[in-house]
């Protein structure tokens, strides 16, 4: 079959010779030539052999260099890696400096409000510190020994000035005494009268058994077997009142922290208020089922008591006008001290020593056999006294074990622990803490403050000082030195 190639058509059908060809050619040449400008059709044949200047040259703009790579750039991933890591650092640090700034600034603050707020607490009476830790076993050459002529049987009561630069006791051989804190001597002395001259008599004509002083230093009272309580101005020692109204030996005073307030707490079962700075009697308040053995008050109007054989201890609310009862000692409670305005310690003649707080009426922890057992009658010695630093965590008991046994609180109250036994012959009968807990004060003597049911003939009727921290005991070895 034969194979016929067509030839290619114009638009109008017909096929371009070679001839049109070369005339389109010769078209397009004509048309590209025209655009060509006349001065590079046309230009001198001399233009090419023109000389040029060389400051033409330098007018001339430079041609653009290339552009020159950053450090950055042209670091390593090393390289890279490590200056990120000091950007870092130096970073870190400069936010830690300000944090530091900041939580100096905020620690300032902190410490500023935290001093406010405990000087606040302490004009209170409520400010809670501490102690017990900064208490350090005194050697036997350091305690200090109060003894005079005056001083003829045993000591009942003793009560430091708000200063802790004086010291007041009374005995049962009716005498007052005031001694000096710093030089350990006695300044006065009242002595007590023969009994049945109460009305002729300056003083006491029968055992003192009870103490108190107010916390600006004005006022002293103390109370006695013949059911008086008798005011005293202390720098003086002169009688301002005598308080009649009870009708049993009083065995208990305490002044409302702040105030001239008096609680008043006697045998005859009542705990009585007065005035003292109007000289009157306010109320009386009942409850107690037997003979009331001691009394406490800090600075809300409020008193803590003990009932002796009722075994009970009641807090006496004045402003509600109500009280709570509190049990738990198997026997006589012959002791109460006030820890702070919601806890308290107890000592009984069954030998515990008693922790208690006023949301519970059970003691929140016991020492059982505090001060050990009697061999002769195999039964628990008697507590009988027991002392409190005032918003701390120490405690103190006596009895007639031939020591003074400090206890530690434990956090929260609820346990008491041993702290340090100190030596202490006879009856221990009144013992009082100094203000800021650096010393303590014995009451000795060879019989019981409320009665003579033993008579301890290696006991001896004097003071005891002891001093508790290292800066007492380095002040007590100073004046040792200088003969005082």
């Amino acid at each position: 079959m034969p194979f016929f190639i067509r030839k290619k058509t114009t638009s109008k059908g017909k096929t371009k010779s070679k001839k049109d060809k070369k005339k389109v050619i010769s078209k397009r040449v004509r048309t590209a030539a025209a655009e060509v400008p006349a001065a590079k059709r046309a230009r001198p044949a001399d233009e090419d052999d023109e000389e040029i200047d060389s400051d033409e040259f330098e007018d001339e703009p430079a041609p653009a260099d290339e552009p020159e790579l950053s450090e950055t750039e042209l670091e390593t991933a090393q390289e890279k890696r490590l200056r990120l890591a000091k950007l870092y650092l130096e970073e870190i640090k400069r936010q830690e400096a300000g944090r530091e700034e900041a939580e100096e600034v905020d620690r300032a603050g902190r410490s500023v409000a935290d001093r406010l707020r405990d000087e606040v607490l302490e004009r209170a009476g409520r400010l809670q510190r501490p102690l017990a830790d900064s208490c350090v076993q005194p050697a036997a050459e350091l305690v200090r020994r109060l003894r005079c002529r005056q001083l003829q049987l045993p000591v009942t009561c003793a009560v430091l000035a708000p200063d802790d630069k004086f010291l007041y006791t009374g005995s049962k051989d009716c005498s007052l005494i005031k001694w000096c804190m710093e030089t350990y001597k006695r300044l006065q002395v009242v002595p007590g009268g023969r009994k049945g001259t109460e009305n002729t008599h300056i003083g006491h004509t029968t055992h003192i058994l009870c103490m108190a002083i107010s916390t600006d230093n004005k006022y002293l009272v103390s109370g006695d077997l013949s059911h008086l309580i008798q005011l005293w101005e202390p720098a003086s020692l002169t009688r301002l009142h005598v308080f009649r109204g009870h009708r049993g030996a009083v065995t208990g005073l305490a002044f409302q922290r702040g105030t001239h307030q008096l609680f008043s707490a006697a045998a005859d079962r009542m705990v009585k208020v007065w005035s003292v700075h109007d000289r009157s009697y306010i109320e009386s308040l009942f409850g107690h089922q037997d003979a009331i053995t001691g009394l406490d008050a800090l600075s809300r109007e409020r008193a803590v008591s003990c009932g002796g054989r009722d075994t009970s201890c009641r807090v006496w609310k004045l402003v509600e006008e109500s009280q709570l009862v509190f049990t738990g000692h198997r026997d006589s409670i012959d002791c109460i001290r006030l820890i702070n305005e919601e806890h308290w310690v107890t000592g009984g003649q069954d030998g515990m020593v008693c922790l208690w707080g006023v949301s519970k009426k059970k003691p929140l922890c016991c020492v059982p056999r505090a001060h050990g057992v009697d061999p002769q009658s195999r039964l628990p010695r008697w507590v009988s006294a027991v002392s409190a630093l005032t918003n701390s965590d120490l405690v103190a008991s006596g009895s007639w074990d031939g020591h003074v046994r400090l206890w530690r609180c434990a956090a929260g109250f609820t346990a008491l622990t041993a702290l340090m036994a100190l030596p202490a012959a006879g009856f221990v009968n009144s013992l009082t803490f100094s203000g800021s807990g650096d010393r303590l004060v014995a009451g000795c003597g060879q019989e019981h403050r409320l009665g003579r049911w033993w008579r301890l003939r290696e006991g001896s009727n004097h003071l005891l000082v002891y001093p508790l921290t290292a800066a007492a005991q380095q002040q007590h070895t100073d004046s040792s030195d200088d003969g005082s």
